[in-house]
């Protein structure tokens, strides 16, 4: 009698491997869809707060820094250019406790007017701490840091301006 034989079994498709992959990986689909950023017809348009809003809690920040003894205080309007923010508040601090306790003044002051989440990035020993106000973004700086980065560089109005190209057509 012949020895049976034996059936091998099937290889199972990349389509398969691919739906079993997910189901052992819960999430894989979703973190690459949120890699990716969000789709046109879901991307919200965020509409600028009103001027009068912002010049208030503007000069509340620029007081707050003002009377920590922040140096080289600047103030770059966004409206129009970015999604994240309306304005950008730069300045510089000497020292580690000095960004921070102007950091802590200033998350006091903005919750005291009434803004609802303030969040801190950054801390004591960092060179950067970037304070998210909602409609303002606040960046405290040392002075080395500040200028590494140049963000007023970065967002500088010149920069929005094309230069025309000059291509030569024969």
């Amino acid at each position: 009698m012949p020895p049976e034989k034996t059936k091998k079994p099937r290889r199972a498709s990349t389509a398969s491997l691919n739906a079993s992959a997910l189901v052992k990986n819960p999430g894989t689909l979703r973190k690459k869809t949120v890699a990716a950023g969000p789709s046109r017809q879901t991307r919200k348009v965020r509409i600028p707060a009103p001027a009068e809003a912002l010049d208030r809690l503007q000069s509340l920040i620029v007081e707050s820094l003002d009377a920590d003894k922040a140096e080289d205080i600047v103030t770059i309007d966004l409206v129009g250019r970015t999604s994240f923010a309306d304005r950008m508040v730069i300045a510089t601090g000497i020292a580690d406790r000095q960004i921070a306790a102007m950091a802590m003044h200033l998350d006091e002051k903005l919750r005291e007017a009434g803004v609802r989440r303030v969040h801190i990035e950054g801390g004591m020993g960092s060179d950067w701490v970037l304070i998210d106000a909602g409609d303002i973004i606040v960046h405290l700086f040392k002075p080395a840091a500040r200028a590494l980065y140049g963000l007023e560089k970065m967002w500088a109005a010149e920069l929005d301006i094309a230069e025309p190209s000059h291509i030569e057509t024969s």
